[in-house]
């Protein structure tokens, strides 16, 4: 029995989200029941800690513990009805169908089609028709839809998602219907049916528009991104109004996800001091047990000896309490070091999460000015330049005038725009964006020089921050560098792309607290070590600038979304 009350509370932790102590029980506890007969604890015990591996994203060592769970399930076990029924309601409906399911999703997210299809195939084949496992089914209907869907095969990707559509309207249940239907959307989508996928869309929003569930707020996410893309592409402009809503959750869900990060490393970061802390009371109680058993064992010597014992033991005390002190204090800079580095890594994943808010919001704002504010001025000035022609003698001063305003407005917001986001960079890419900031910015005193080597068009996100990253290494260089020439050299070359960025202006100490307390320079950093990029800084006082950058290229993908079930 105290093993089942082991792993229930194994379970709590996952239910808690407090993955890392979960995962440490769950690992000691079925090196326990390998010495054991409990085939079906085992199996429940296998599987939740698959379950943990796939919530921390490491879905090699889910399939590992997965499988795992599956050669176990049909091993005869030695529970009692009793404790059968003192598991937790959650544990008692996991299935072999739920299993491999989440074997299949696991398959299918690190890319291995046809062993995610084997997967969905047995569940599909399976002979149960229990509530639980229909719904299993309409899952691998759905997964097997995108992955067909993905190969471009329709007409069976179609066939899926209706199966899925089916059975989660019969059993009633609206998200999981929502996600499914939002598939079958997108497959219409990806055929240029644009008014059916528009219409599914639609339908799936309006299923679960009352459900405010982490599950349905995430899907809504994804269907009003794929809406507002779909009307983007019928030239249908209420696009911006789904995809401000797609946005803003966005955003939240964002948030959810910082504070659950820094969460979990805080209950991570607790449970080791914890345990540092009692072994170090376990050790101090130890050399008290000791010192109080010398003292006894000596206490009926001889004077002489009792005297030279008790200082060598007076002075192995002290010795020993010193370097216990001196354990105490290391632990307390290693916790403190600790705990910087964790308040650095959030301050960096905040300050990203920040330059995306802006960045986003920068686009969105650019695009509106170019594509509404703009057509719409064009348009007015239209309309005075025909009322124009309707007069025969002098054409009065006042209407002269508002065209002048008109021009004088249309010309601010276009720059306006193009100061938010470079309507160069959107339109043509990053190279002719970078030519055209340093074509601006050359003069007799500086001369910028840009040089791209095998330079492509990427995903416009991707291609933005490394544009903002350049931008402001170029203001570095016209506000602080008073160099006479700069040169820019972008190339890409095994799936990255890397840019040197040179100067022969004053320089700096890279070792100066100034360099180091630089927000320019912290923001540019962190912003590549999210990128998962390379930054270094070469520079002497006198001398001149080198920054050297490389980052993984993000390749241009298709504007929309898809939902997979597990």
């Amino acid at each position: 029995m105290e093993l089942f009350n082991d792993f229930k509370k194994t379970e709590e932790f996952f239910t808690q989200k407090k993955y890392s102590i979960s995962l440490e029980n769950s690992l000691n506890l079925l090196s326990k029941l390998d010495a054991t007969n409990h085939s079906e604890l085992y199996f429940r015990t296998s599987f939740l800690i698959g379950d943990i591996f796939r919530e921390t994203n490491d879905h090699r060592k889910a399939i590992l513990y997965y499988k795992k769970a599956l050669e176990s399930f049909n091993t005869q076990n030695n529970l009692t009805e009793k404790e059968k029924t003192s598991l937790s309601p959650s544990i008692n409906n996991i299935n072999l169908n739920k299993l491999l399911l989440r074997v299949g999703s696991e398959f299918h997210i690190i890319k291995e089609k046809d062993s995610a299809i084997n997967y969905y195939k047995k569940i599909l084949n399976s002979n149960t028709l229990n509530q639980l496992d229909l719904t299993t089914k309409a899952s691998a209907f759905s997964n097997l839809s995108n992955i067909y869907r993905e190969d471009s095969i329709y007409d069976l990707a179609k066939k899926y998602s209706y199966e899925a559509v089916k059975i989660y309207r019969k059993a009633n249940k609206k998200v999981l219907e929502s996600a499914a239907l939002g598939n079958l959307a997108s497959i219409h989508l990806e055929q240029k049916d644009y008014e059916k996928a528009k219409k599914i869309y639609l339908e799936s929003l309006d299923l679960i528009k009352m459900d405010s569930s982490s599950r349905a707020t995430r899907y809504k996410e994804f269907l009003y991104f794929n809406l507002a893309y779909t009307l983007y592409l019928q030239k249908d402009y209420r696009a911006y109004d789904y995809q401000e809503k797609s946005y803003n959750i966005k955003d939240d869900l964002k948030d959810v996800e910082i504070r659950r990060i820094v969460d979990e490393i805080y209950t991570r970061h607790e449970l080791n001091l914890e345990k540092e802390k009692t072994a170090l009371v376990e050790e101090q109680r130890k050399l008290e047990e000791a010192q109080e058993a010398k003292t006894s064992l000596l206490f009926g010597a001889l004077s002489f000896l009792v005297l030279i014992i008790s200082g060598v033991i007076i002075y192995n005390y002290k010795l020993r309490q010193k370097n216990l002190h001196l354990k105490l204090s290391e632990s307390k800079l290693i916790q403190q070091q600790s705990i910087e580095k964790l308040k650095s890594e959030a301050q960096i994943k905040i300050l990203n999460a920040t330059i995306d808010g802006k960045e986003t919001e920068r686009k969105l704002i650019a695009e509106i000015l170019h594509d509404n504010v703009s057509a719409l001025l064009s348009s007015a000035n239209m309309h005075l330049t025909a009322t124009k022609k309707q007069f025969n003698g002098d054409t009065p001063q006042e209407i002269d005038k508002t065209q002048a305003i008109i021009s004088e407005a249309s010309q601010k917001v276009r720059d306006l725009s193009h100061n938010l986001v470079s309507s160069i960079l959107l339109k043509f890419g990053l190279e002719y964006a970078i030519k055209d900031v340093t074509k601006k910015y050359s003069n007799s005193e500086l001369k910028f020089d840009v040089s791209a080597q095998n330079i492509n068009r990427y995903n416009q996100e991707f291609e933005i921050k490394v544009f903002n990253v350049i931008q402001e290494l170029i203001n570095n260089i016209l506000k602080h560098s008073k160099a006479q020439h700069a040169e820019i050299i972008l190339k890409e070359e095994e799936d990255q792309l890397t840019v040197l960025v040179k100067d022969d202006g004053v320089g700096f100490s890279t070792s100066s607290s100034s360099f180091s307390d630089g927000i320019g320079l912290n923001q540019i950093e962190a912003r590549i070590q999210m990128m998962n990029g390379k930054l270094t800084i070469n520079s002497k006082e006198n001398i001149g600038t080198s920054i050297y950058i490389s980052v993984p290229i993000l390749k241009q993908q298709k504007n929309f979304k898809l939902t997979s079930v597990s």
